[in-house]
Order: structure tokens, then sequence, then C-alpha cells
């Protein structure tokens, strides 16, 4: 018999509901965050700055825009599907899920 928190992890990842969505960009930030050289580059690259960072959460496309920005990058990718127990097409499509369009790039 599984441990109901193993369950409810097994589900969260396989949810793709906004909620779960948002979630993922959420562990997405804190993968980037727990690297001083990954967190610089996605400051560098969106041009926020840590303490611009709680403003642009109040905004509904930032969930998206942490999830293209990992898409973006295929070895990050890779790296926090694997950190967070994910296929790398799973993040893909939980970032559809937030706005209903397909990232940059994609179909």
């Amino acid at each position: 018999m599984r441990h109901p928190l193993m369950r409810r992890a097994t589900n969260m990842r396989l949810s793709t509901s906004p909620d779960s969505s948002r979630s993922l960009a959420i562990s997405a930030l804190t993968f980037l965050a727990a690297d001083s050289g990954r967190l610089e580059k996605f400051l560098s690259v969106t041009g926020l700055g840590p303490h611009s960072l709680r403003k642009a959460a109040d905004d509904p496309g930032f969930y998206s825009s942490i999830l293209d920005y990992i898409l973006a990058d295929e070895p990050l990718l890779v790296a926090f599907a694997a950190d967070a127990g994910l296929a790398p097409d799973e993040v893909a499509r939980r970032r559809r899920t937030l706005s209903g369009s397909p990232p940059p790039g994609e179909p």
C-alpha cells in the first residue's frame, strides 16, 4: 500500500489543472533560485530583479513565462524535469494549461 503523500505527489504530477501548473511554475522558479548561476541568468534574460519578482508574480502571465524560460533551454528543461520527477513533455503540457496556447516556437 502506498503512503498517502506518495499518492498525492503522483496525482499532482499527473494533474494538468491550472493550479497544478502554477505550482509547477513555482517549483521551476525555486529550482532556478537554488543555483546562483541559473538565477542570475534568469534575472538577466527577463529583466527582473530580486525585488521585482513579488510584483511580477501578481501578473497572471508570469507563471507561463517561467515555464517558457525553462522550455527554451533544453539542458535546463531536462535538469528541471528530472528534479521535478516529470518527463520534459509534461512541462510543456503544463505550460499550455496556463495560457491555453503552446509555448513560443511550438505549433
